[in-house]
């Protein structure tokens, strides 16, 4: 192995995958400019055209009940504690008909995992969201949530996939990857699946051709080399799916926020998020995954200034306006947009804004 930062990026640029190694050797040893000229060129060759994404959409919680005990998350509630709530169909409704008005027809729907809530609840709530509002398309829950839903079921992941996506699930997010190490999820998420079965579930979704994302939290516990193999893992996964499948349609990568976390309380320390860093994230990311489509720059963490410079450094899509965001919002994340704000950020700087949907087809 050639641990050489030119010898790499050439490589980069040749399509070839480059190993845990020599990502870690690249993201610590590299330029900034280097790498950011190396994963433009890359995304140009991909997507010749001179356009960026974004997409309308609305985050909504089911409920902020859950099990899994992230220390990264000041949202979730015991059983025990005040402020459960599980969402209605009546404000299901207005929240809707507020995303309607702005022109957006897809509603990510995420939990907490509940305990006292199984399949048949969720069945029930999609297939009555359908329902009420068949325009809309239902990009629902993660591999977190299906793996407890299955072992809650005595179900197999695939056989819950099947049963949600008979009742109105359209795609997959990426939720609950934050770091695929054991080490870190052991750790951060202990109430969450493994990283195996975080893949497992995915790749079920791929072989049902049911369009899935994949995400990163970054910025916490994890190490370089963790951050690599997490990009190398969730390459070889997509390599794995069927031809006729879109598999991961994007990747997100987005800085831990720890504001008031317990993860904050027990190390005592604030994790900061250099924005520096992250433009060297997506490039790497960008320049690691030659076989995933499209890279997300996440506004929502950095701000829309940083997301334009990700623009000409691997990213081409600025992802949601996120009508409604509960988690890293209460994290310490405060950046926000009005619905003409992205097309007008993406313009500023210097290419063509395209509204799409969750499988980048153009609307």
């Amino acid at each position: 192995m050639c641990l050489n930062v030119h010898h790499l990026l050439a490589k980069a640029l040749d399509g070839s995958n480059l190993s845990v190694e020599e990502g870690a050797f690249l993201f610590r040893n590299a330029s900034l400019p280097e790498l950011q000229i190396v994963a433009d060129t890359i995304r140009h060759k991909n997507r010749p055209e001179n356009i960026v994404t974004w997409i309308i959409d609305r985050n909504v919680n089911i409920t902020n009940a859950c099990i899994s005990g992230c220390k990264f998350c000041n949202f979730h509630k015991r059983l025990n504690e005040d402020g459960i709530y599980i969402t209605t169909f009546e404000e299901y409704d207005q929240k809707i008909a507020e995303l309607e008005m702005l022109g957006g027809s897809q509603l990510l729907i995420q939990g907490g995992m509940h305990p006292k809530l199984g399949l048949d609840f969720y069945k029930n709530l999609f297939s009555e969201l359908k329902r009420r509002h068949p325009n809309i398309k239902l990009h629902a829950l993660g591999p977190p949530e299906i793996a407890y839903i299955a072992k809650r079921e005595n179900m197999s992941p695939r056989e819950v996939l099947e049963s949600l996506h008979n009742s109105g699930l359209d795609s997959l997010p990426g939720a609950g990857a934050e770091i695929l190490c054991d080490r870190v999820r052991k750790y951060l998420s202990p109430g969450k699946c493994d990283a195996q079965t975080w893949l497992d579930v995915m790749r079920e979704a791929h072989k049902m051709h049911l369009t899935t994302s994949a995400t990163m939290m970054y910025g916490h516990i994890e190490t370089i080399e963790e951050r690599m193999a997490h990009l190398v893992k969730i390459r070889q996964l997509q390599s794995e799916k069927p031809f006729d499948s879109d598999g991961f349609t994007a990747f997100i990568p987005w800085p831990f926020y720890s504001k008031g976390t317990a993860l904050e309380k027990l190390t005592q320390q604030e994790f900061k998020i250099r924005k520096d860093e992250y433009i060297r994230m997506i490039a790497i990311s960008r320049i690691m995954l030659p076989n995933i489509p499209h890279i997300q720059a996440s506004w929502l963490t950095v701000g829309l200034p940083t997301a334009q410079i990700c623009l000409h450094g691997g990213a081409d899509d600025l992802g949601s306006i996120m009508i409604e965001e509960n988690v890293v919002s209460q994290a310490g994340a405060k950046y926000s947009v009005k619905k003409n704000e992205l097309p007008e950020a993406i313009k500023e700087a210097g290419f063509t804004p395209q509204l799409r949907n969750q499988h980048y087809d153009y609307v």
